[in-house]
C-alpha cells in the first residue's frame, strides 16, 4: 500500500493543471458560471455550530437552508461525488437532505477524530442538546450515477484510504480541516475536475479549483480553466502498470457450478428389512 501511494501521488503531480481560485459571495453567485461539469465537489461550509463549539466568531455563518440552496445539482458531472463537511451535530441528518436534493446518494462517512496532545487542557463549548463532549466531526460523502469498482476503474480506485482521520485539533477559534481529506480524494477519483467550495488561501492546491468568500484574490479564467480538460479523456489522470498490478480489485464474481448435483436415495421405510436386536452378555472373570 505505502508503494501504491506513492506511484498514486506521482500520477497526481504530473497531472495536475495549475491551481485556480475565484473570490465570490457564493449567496449571489451562480455555479453555473464556472462553465464546467465537475468530477469531484468538496463543500466546506462555515456552520453556524462551529460557533458554539469552537468559539468562531469571524465568520458570516451559513444554515442548512442556505447550503441546500447552493445548486450543486447544476455542476455535478453525470458521474460524480460530492463532500460534505457537516459537523457533529444537526449536519448528520441534514447534510444527507442536502445530498438527496442535489442528486446524489449517499455512500461514506468519513470521520475526522480530533486529538489534543498539545493541548490537553482544552475545555471545549458544550453542544446544548449533546449527551458526550464530542471531538469529531463527519465528512458526508455522495455518488451521483452508476459507478462500479468492477467496471469503472478508469474513474475510481477503491479501498486504497480509509474513512478515519486522526490528527491534533486545530486552535480554538479555527475551522482548519485535515488535508487529509485532499489525499483521500485525489487517490480515490481519477477525474481531475476538482473544485472546493467555500475555500480560503491557505486550501489553494494544485488540480483544484478553489472558491469562495474567504479568498484574497482571483485568477479564475473559464477558457482556461477549461483547456485543462481537453481531448478524449482529458479529464482524466490515467493510470499506469504499476498502479494497477498494486492498487485493491474487486473480488470475481462467483460463478455458480453448474455440474449436477447427485442427490442421495432415501429409500422407502416398509421396504427396509427390520432385523431383532442382537442380545450379548458380558461374563466377568475373577
Amino acid at each position: 500500500m505505502k508503494e501504491l501511494i506513492r506511484c498514486k501521488d506521482e500520477k497526481i503531480r504530473e497531472t495536475n493543471s495549475k491551481p485556480m481560485y475565484l473570490r465570490c459571495d457564493l449567496r449571489d453567485f451562480d455555479l453555473k458560471d464556472l462553465r464546467c461539469k465537475f468530477d469531484v465537489i468538496l463543500i466546506e461550509p462555515p456552520l453556524e455550530e462551529y460557533g458554539r463549539t469552537r468559539g468562531v466568531t469571524n465568520l458570516n455563518f451559513w444554515n442548512w437552508q442556505e447550503i441546500e440552496s447552493l445548486a450543486i445539482e447544476e455542476i455535478a458531472a453525470q458521474r460524480s461525488f460530492v463532500f460534505l463537511w457537516c459537523g457533529s451535530s444537526e449536519g448528520l441528518d441534514l447534510g444527507r437532505q442536502c445530498l438527496r436534493k442535489w442528486g446524489f446518494r449517499r455512500c461514506e462517512d468519513i470521520c475526522w477524530i480530533m486529538t489534543n496532545i498539545k493541548n490537553p487542557d482544552f475545555s471545549k463549548n458544550l453542544e446544548p442538546k449533546s449527551i458526550f463532549q464530542r471531538t469529531k466531526e463527519h465528512c458526508l460523502m455522495g455518488i451521483k450515477g452508476t459507478v462500479r469498482r468492477s467496471t469503472d476503474g478508469d474513474f475510481i480506485h477503491a479501498n486504497i484510504d480509509i474513512d478515519l482521520i486522526i490528527s491534533e485539533e486545530p486552535e480554538y477559534g479555527s475551522i482548519e480541516k485535515p488535508e487529509e481529506i485532499f489525499h483521500i480524494i485525489e487517490h480515490f477519483c481519477l477525474g481531475k475536475r476538482r473544485l472546493h467550495i467555500f475555500g480560503r488561501d491557505f486550501t489553494i492546491r494544485p488540480g483544484w479549483l478553489t472558491i469562495g468568500p474567504g479568498l484574497a484574490n482571483s485568477n479564475f479564467k473559464a477558457e482556461q480553466f477549461l483547456a485543462n480538460f481537453q481531448g478524449p479523456n482529458g479529464h482524466l489522470t490515467g493510470s499506469t502498470e504499476k498502479i494497477e498490478a498494486l492498487r485493491p480489485k474487486s473480488p470475481p464474481p462467483k460463478i455458480k457450478n453448474q455440474q449436477t448435483t447427485i442427490r442421495p436415495v432415501i429409500p422407502n421405510r416398509n421396504l427396509v428389512q427390520r432385523t431383532a436386536p442382537v442380545r450379548t452378555s458380558l461374563v466377568v472373570r475373577r
